[in-house]
Order: structure tokens, then C-alpha cells, then sequence
């Protein structure tokens, strides 16, 4: 029996006032192998966050690159959390019965600034749920076959883990759902081909830019000729935006980029503000009529909670006012070529590519091991990043958009000192494998 809870009280740390157990508590109630990789590295408990910084129990502060693109707005960014706290004091969670406003004025800025034609919004509490509902609304017209790409990520839940382009998610849960095929990124005759003539019924499923594979960018034109083709055969066209929506890309949609208008659009990540967690599938009324004729057909307790839907409205203004799909933009043109830059100078030896779009940006080396390393040099250095889950060896970094001019040059000077550190450590080589020059 273990006795690990016996060491906290009902909701914080233990007696040492300093988290020093929570990684014990995790290894009890959460994961073991959460426990494992957090010690890993370095064992330190964030506790708070505002704007670009994470401050931990030890007392070091991080520049927070990291956190899987949510934090494009930074962390409790002052107008998100007013609107938030509001909520609270007035109507957290409602009847479900009545109506209520907060929903209706998140769904309407969110049409707002959505690519035109995208009029109809269903809210959920994370991008695989929205994934679910645009799998849904396929269905409810017969779009049963399911059509996405390698090392495309949608998310975990069955349906979602069915178009996520990765065995190794989906092994462990099989079967998923049939009729499912994955055809090559970027390569839009591949998808024609797996289409046919008639794609009446398919759904596909497509990122703007792959950020769990690794920051893969399409040739330019790629997601036109995508639906083009879903337009010629008559399938179901689902831009998944939960990572690159929003501002990220500096664009408010990668769909913005190449004047497209799917059938179903996703949002998340952003949306949240960086305070509650939220997404959103944003419909053509086409697509989006048979929730319209019934709207018991696919519902949930928390869906567009007045909470969550505060913060929705509050990070899409924020986003708006403030220029933040700008800034993103500039920034991102500004960081690359200084990372680029960095990284080519010291361990040239070590890196395949550095690539971006606006502020997603991607660092892939020779194997997952040198990523590794990389990461723990940037946090060593002050600086969260992330893995990529469907490329273990991208490290992948997804800055805020209010960043500051000497925020960016912090971060600049991180990646040069970890690029010098590994080009330091790990001689030139002809394999993969890190060799350590000392």
C-alpha cells in the first residue's frame, strides 16, 4: 500500500511547502511514466505563469516556448482572465436549458474572423473533440470513409486516433474505425488518386502545417489543389487549425493563406486565451444542418460552458485588437533566420533542417536523441520548448505572439548557446548516433 498521498493535504504540496512530492503522487494517482519524464527533466514543479514567463517551485523562471502552441496570447494575459473571472462571480457553468449569451458572443466573433462562409460554430473542450464533431457532421451526410495523411495529428480519442497518421498511437487500440486511409502530405494527386471520381463519400481531413510531424510545410498551392479536388468529387474538406489557427502561422488561418473554405474548420489552443481550455468546429450551414434540424444530436455537459466561452471571446479580441497575427508574422520572420542562423554556425553536423511559419517553427536533427539533448540544453538555459509527437527528432518551438523585443533576444541567445554546447559535444560523424567528443 502506498503512502504517498499521506504526505499532502487534500489539494497542495506537502509539509516541505517546496512540491518536492508531487512527482511521487504523480508516479501514485496519474502516470508513471508522466513521474519518469518529468524528472527527467529536472524534477522542477511549475507554479505560476504570466505573459511569456513560468515560474517554478524551485524559484527559476523559464521563457515558455513551449505548452503545444497554447500560449500565443501568453499566459494569463490581463483581459482574458478579467473576462474569465466575471464569468465566475456571474454564471461559471449553465442550465443547459435556457439560452445563454456568453456562447452566442463567442460563436459570433469567432465567425467573425473565420474564412467567409464558416457561419455556424459547435464548441468543445479540446481539439480531438472537435475533430470528433467534424467527423460527425461528415457522417450525417454520408461522408463515411475516412481520408487523411502520414503523420497528420487530429488527436486520441478513437475517432481522432483514426485519422492520426501514426502506428504508434494507434496499435495499442485496434481496430479504429474503418475504411480509413492515409495518402502523403503535400502530394495532392496522391489524394486524388485515393479519392477516385466519385469522393462523395469521403471526408478528409488535412493540416494547413503538420506541427506534430515535425513543422512540415506543403509546397505553396498544396492545400488550393486539396480543395480543389474534394470540390470535384464531392468529399467533405476538414481543415484541422486546432495548432496553426488563429494567428499562429501569421496568417488569422492557414486557410487565409490560399483563399480556402472548407466544409468544417477547427480551432483550438489560442482560442483558450491561454486560461480555459476550449476548441471550436466552425461549419458551412451546408455542412452543418443536421445539428441545425436537431440539436440533441451531438451535445456535451461542458460544451460552451459561459466560462470557457468568456475566454473564447476575450482571446479572439485580444488576438484582433492587439495585432498579434501580425506580430506573429514579424516575429517569426525575424526568429527563423536567427535560429537558422545559430544552429548551422555551431552544429551544422547535427541538423537536417530548420524550418517555420510565422511563430511554429521546427528544428529537426539527425535523430530523436540529439532533439533530447537539445531540449535539455534550452531548459538548462531558461527556455521551454517541445518534442514533436510524430517526429521525435523536431524540436519544435511555439513562442508567444507578445513576445518581447527582449524576450526575442533572450531566446535568440538560448539557441545559440545549446547549439554551441552540442556542436561542442558531439563531433562531426558519419553515422546518426551522437558520439560524445569527450
Amino acid at each position: 500500500m502506498t503512502t504517498a498521498t499521506t504526505t499532502a493535504g487534500p489539494g497542495g504540496a506537502g509539509p516541505a511547502g517546496d512540491h518536492g512530492d508531487v512527482p511521487a503522487r504523480y508516479r501514485a494517482h496519474l502516470s508513471r511514466g508522466r513521474a519518469k519524464l518529468g524528472e527527467l527533466f529536472g524534477g522542477d514543479v511549475e507554479v505560476s505563469s504570466a505573459g511569456c514567463r513560468v515560474r517554478t517551485a524551485r524559484g527559476r523562471d523559464y521563457l515558455n516556448c513551449g505548452g503545444y502552441g497554447v500560449f500565443l496570447t501568453g499566459a494569463c494575459h490581463p483581459r482574458v482572465v478579467a473576462a474569465v473571472e466575471r464569468q465566475i462571480r456571474t454564471l461559471p457553468l449553465s442550465t443547459r436549458l435556457l439560452l445563454e449569451p456568453r456562447a452566442a458572443d463567442a460563436a459570433t466573433a469567432l465567425a467573425r474572423v473565420a474564412p467567409p462562409g464558416l457561419e455556424r460554430v459547435h464548441f468543445t473542450g479540446s481539439g480531438a473533440e472537435a475533430v470528433e464533431t467534424a467527423l460527425k457532421l461528415a457522417r450525417s451526410q454520408g461522408h463515411r470513409r475516412i481520408v487523411a495523411t502520414e503523420g497528420g495529428y487530429h488527436g486520441k480519442t478513437l475517432g481522432a486516433l483514426s485519422a492520426t497518421g501514426r502506428a504508434l498511437y494507434q496499435d495499442p487500440f485496434r481496430p479504429l474505425l474503418p475504411d480509413t486511409v492515409h495518402v502523403p502530405y503535400g502530394d495532392a494527386a496522391a489524394l486524388a488518386g485515393a479519392l477516385g471520381e466519385d469522393g462523395s463519400d469521403a471526408v478528409v481531413l488535412v493540416e494547413p502545417v503538420q506541427g506534430e510531424a515535425g513543422v512540415i510545410i506543403p509546397p505553396d498551392g498544396y492545400l488550393r489543389r486539396v480543395a480543389e479536388v474534394c470540390r470535384r468529387t464531392g468529399a467533405f474538406l476538414v481543415l484541422d487549425e486546432v495548432m496553426t489557427g488563429l494567428g499562429r502561422l501569421g496568417h488569422w488561418w492557414g486557410a487565409d493563406r490560399e483563399g480556402v473554405v472548407p466544409d468544417v474548420l477547427l480551432a483550438g489552443k489560442s482560442l483558450s486565451g491561454g486560461v480555459v481550455p476550449v476548441a471550436a468546429a466552425i461549419a458551412t450551414p451546408r455542412a452543418f444542418r443536421a445539428f441545425d434540424r436537431d440539436p440533441f444530436l451531438h451535445t456535451s455537459t461542458f460544451s460552451a460552458a459561459p466560462v470557457a466561452m468568456a475566454a473564447a471571446r476575450a482571446a479572439v479580441a485580444v488576438i484582433d485588437e492587439e495585432g498579434l497575427v501580425e506580430r506573429s508574422r514579424a516575429l517569426g520572420d525575424t526568429l527563423l533566420p536567427l535560429l537558422r542562423g545559430s544552429l548551422l554556425a555551431h552544429c551544422p553536423h547535427l541538423v537536417r533542417e530548420v524550418r517555420g511559419m510565422g511563430l511554429l517553427l521546427g528544428v529537426e536533427f539527425r535523430d530523436g536523441g540529439l532533439a533530447g539533448e537539445f531540449l535539455l540544453e534550452l531548459l538548462d538555459l531558461g527556455v521551454i520548448a517541445n518534442h514533436s509527437l510524430n517526429a521525435h527528432a523536431v524540436v519544435r518551438l511555439t513562442p508567444p505572439a507578445v513576445l518581447s523585443d527582449e524576450e526575442t533576444g533572450e531566446l535568440a541567445a538560448a539557441v545559440e548557446a545549446a547549439a554551441r554546447a552540442l556542436g561542442e559535444r558531439f563531433g562531426p560523424q558519419d553515422g546518426t548516433s551522437p558520439t560524445r567528443s569527450d
